[in-house]
């Protein structure tokens, strides 16, 4: 389902499937979420390529493999009609950016479900019966007990989370607060309360969202401009660590202001054109504070955050987050639904 042009229907296209090269895997796509920055491309909140296949939260089975033996990212040999998910995108372990840790910033970077359809590769997005997944892909086998709307969205919001964990360190018997509830907050709320966070705030603008959180792991939440976070927060010895999901520099600036020595400021949402945020540097430096920004992740997040689901996925009802499910002839409708705001994913399966 090709995206030719912003807020236009999607165009049903045929393309012969490719012949792969070493170390290519062509995998069969069987569900696919529509992410909030899919949206974002679709409505031209963000720039994106046309002519291209969108999405990137999507799972499959694999059904051709090129030669050099592909593995998987522990090294496993892989084979016709593995389930797997993969990182969203392909990177050169060997680039000076991987070489330093960032993977994920690799010169030569191709991320799927952002590409303009080319001569050499059309399978490049969730939207469609199959993705070509180049050399350079980490991809991960699935359990299979995982519901395919629960797995799907792996890849992306609870990839990001983990890799934010990550950068704030350990969250045992650490005040965590989590900013803004979509997707991913509803993650980072699960992911606080699992990893052993003493406790876990939530703040958003929309009531609704914020009940939903208490479901994820939050033990206490707060409603912007009505609940009196400051005070609560100072009252507790101030946030050790915040995850903030939003991206709008007023929430930065607050939460920013509610950490406690030594916090931890980590920020994951701050992907679209915004003013510059005001922080105060003498605060920064003497309360000790750091603050970090996450685009995209790491391999090992997407790993780490695969080990949660499958430990936790009984736990927390992420499947309840996918309110309406499609066939892939109905992708137009199904970015309709995403669109209104009223689910936190939309399915999209094969059929």
């Amino acid at each position: 389902m090709v995206f030719e042009k912003v807020e236009t229907p999607f165009v049903a296209t045929d393309f012969i499937l490719p012949q792969l090269k070493t170390g290519e895997v062509l995998v069969e796509n069987t569900y696919s979420t529509v992410c909030t920055s899919d949206l974002h491309t679709y409505y031209g909140k963000r720039s994106g390529c046309t002519h291209s296949v969108l999405g990137h939260e999507v799972i499959g089975r694999i059904t051709d493999l090129g030669d050099g033996n592909p593995k998987d990212y522990f090294g496993e040999q892989l084979a016709k009609g593995d389930l797997i998910t993969w990182s969203v995108y392909a990177y050169d372990p060997n680039s000076e950016n991987s070489k330093k840790g960032f993977p994920q910033k690799s010169e030569g970077l191709y991320k799927y479900g952002h590409e303009q359809i080319s001569e050499e590769h059309q399978f490049n997005g969730g939207f469609g019966t199959h993705t070509h997944l180049r050399s350079g892909t980490a991809i991960f086998k699935l359990p299979r007990d995982i519901q395919p709307k629960v797995a799907a969205p792996i890849n992306c919001s609870h990839a990001t989370i983990a890799g934010a964990i990550r950068l704030a360190g350990d969250l045992r018997d650490k005040k965590v607060l989590v900013n803004g509830t979509g997707m991913l907050g509803l993650s980072a709320c699960a992911q606080a309360n699992y990893y052993g966070a003493k406790s876990v705030w939530a703040q958003d603008i929309r009531e609704e969202k914020l009940a939903q959180a208490l479901d994820f792991g939050a033990s206490q939440t707060f409603l912007v401009g009505k609940d009196p976070i400051q005070e609560a927060s100072v009252t507790s010895g101030g946030m050790d660590v915040v995850i903030e999901t939003s991206g709008t520099p007023e929430a930065i600036e607050q939460c920013f202001d509610l950490l406690a020595i030594g916090g931890v400021l980590v920020l994951v949402g701050s992907v679209f054109p915004q003013r510059d945020c005001q922080l105060n540097a003498e605060k920064l430096v003497r309360k000790l504070l750091t603050v970090k920004g996450l685009h995209n992740y790491i391999p090992e997040d997407l790993g780490r955050a695969i080990d949660f689901i499958d430990a936790s996925h009984h736990r927390f009802s992420f499947e309840k987050l996918v309110g309406m499910e499609y066939p892939l002839t109905q992708l137009d409708t199904a970015f309709e639904m995403g669109h209104s705001g009223k689910y936190f994913r939309i399915g999209v399966f094969q059929g």
